[in-house]
């Protein structure tokens, strides 16, 4: 399993999602790469949908289809409040759905 953390620099919930991704990668045993999203441009061709945006195998598996495109920070439901970061349950759960 390959997992992708797209951030921008300008939004300080990656290193949150970084973290948990690195305990996650530890136990279940998974590569993770970082990459810095720069451009509106970088943002569309990758369908960016703010930082952070974790991709598994190549699919984001928090999207609805209803996140903007574009260099911003993103939002996620957490089962108490919006949050910038998805928890590391979360991450879990995406990480152990088939794709």
């Amino acid at each position: 399993m390959q997992v992708t953390l797209l951030y921008f620099d300008g939004c300080p919930n990656w290193e949150a999602t970084h973290r948990r991704l690195e305990t996650l990668a530890g136990e279940l045993g998974f590569d993770l790469v970082s990459r810095t999203v720069d451009t509106p441009e970088q943002a569309e061709a990758l369908t960016f949908r703010g930082s952070p945006t974790v991709l598994v195998d190549g699919r984001d598996p928090f999207a609805t289809g209803g996140e903007p495109v574009g260099l911003a920070c993103r939002v996620y439901a957490t089962d108490d409040v919006l949050a910038g970061a998805p928890t590391e349950q979360q991450l879990r759960d995406a990480l152990k759905t088939p794709h």
